[in-house]
C-alpha cells in the first residue's frame, strides 16, 4: 500500500505574471526605503534592465502602483513616489464605498451607526485633552461655516466646512488614522449630508449645536460633550436618506 501523503491545495506553486513580480520587488523597494516619499521613480528602461523584463511588464506594475496611490504619474514626466499616509489607505475605498452604500442600502445604517459610535469616542477623548489653541481652531471654523449662512445658502462651502469641523474634533487627538478614519466615513456621507442641509432651517440649529458642543471641550466636560454630540447625530441621522433613482 502506498504511503504518500496527497499534495494539499495550498503546496501549489502559483507562478505569477512578470507584472505582479515587477509590483512586488518594487513595493519592496518603498517597504525598504530604497524609494522614499518625493523621489523619482526610475526610468522605464532602467526598470526593464534592471528586472530583465519587457516594457509591458514594467508599464502594467507602475499603473497597479499608481492605481492603488502608492505612485503619481504625470504625462511628460517620471512617476514620483508618493507620501505613505493613513489617509491614502482610505482615500483609495472612496469609489467602492459609494458603491457599496447604494448597491446595498442597508449598509448606510450600519455606516451611521459606525460613524455614531466613532464621533462619541472622539469628543469624549478630545474634551479630556483640548488645548486652547484647539478650542480657537474649533471656534473659527464655526465663524466661517457661519459666514455661508447668508441670503442665499453657499450649500458647498457650508457642508464642507461642516466636515472640517467633525474632521477638527479628531485632529485634537493627534492620531492620523483616527483623523483619516473619520474623514472618510464623512465623505462616503457627503451627498446624503448636502441633502440634509437643504432642509428649511436646519442649518442655524446645526450652528448651535456645534456651538454647544466646543463649549463643551473648552470647559473639559466630557460627559457633557458626549450627550451634545449624541443629540447632534440623532437628530441629524434620519435625515441622511438613501438617494432615490429616477
Amino acid at each position: 500500500m502506498s504511503t504518500d501523503t496527497p499534495p494539499k491545495a495550498t503546496d501549489k506553486i502559483v507562478r505569477l505574471k512578470l507584472s505582479e513580480q515587477v509590483l512586488d520587488r518594487l513595493r519592496d523597494m518603498i517597504r525598504s526605503g530604497e524609494l522614499r516619499p518625493g523621489d523619482y521613480m526610475p526610468s522605464e528602461r532602467a526598470l526593464m534592465a534592471q528586472f530583465s523584463v519587457g516594457r509591458p511588464a514594467v508599464r502594467e506594475a507602475l499603473q497597479a502602483m499608481h492605481t492603488q496611490g502608492l505612485i503619481t504619474i504625470s504625462h511628460g514626466e517620471r512617476s514620483r513616489v508618493n507620501e505613505l499616509s493613513a489617509n491614502l489607505v482610505l482615500d483609495q475605498s472612496d469609489m467602492v464605498a459609494n458603491i457599496l452604500l447604494d448597491a446595498v442600502p442597508a449598509n448606510l445604517e450600519h455606516l451611521k451607526e459606525a460613524r455614531r459610535m466613532f464621533e462619541l469616542g472622539i469628543v469624549r477623548a478630545a474634551a479630556e485633552k483640548a488645548t486652547k489653541k484647539d478650542v480657537e481652531k474649533l471656534r473659527d471654523l464655526l465663524t466661517q461655516q457661519q459666514s455661508f449662512l447668508t441670503r442665499e445658502l453657499d450649500v458647498r462651502n457650508f457642508v464642507e466646512t461642516d466636515m472640517a469641523f467633525h474632521t477638527g474634533i479628531a485632529e485634537v487627538l493627534g492620531n492620523p488614522v483616527i483623523t483619516a478614519a473619520s474623514s472618510a466615513m464623512l465623505r462616503w456621507l457627503q451627498e446624503y449630508h448636502t441633502a440634509l442641509l437643504h432642509w428649511s432651517d436646519n442649518e442655524q440649529i446645526t450652528l448651535d449645536e456645534h456651538a454647544r458642543i466646543i463649549d463643551c471641550i473648552a470647559a473639559n466636560d466630557a460627559e457633557g460633550a458626549v450627550e451634545e454630540m449624541r443629540s447632534h447625530l440623532d437628530r441629524s441621522r434620519e435625515k441622511f436618506m438613501p438617494r432615490r433613482t429616477s
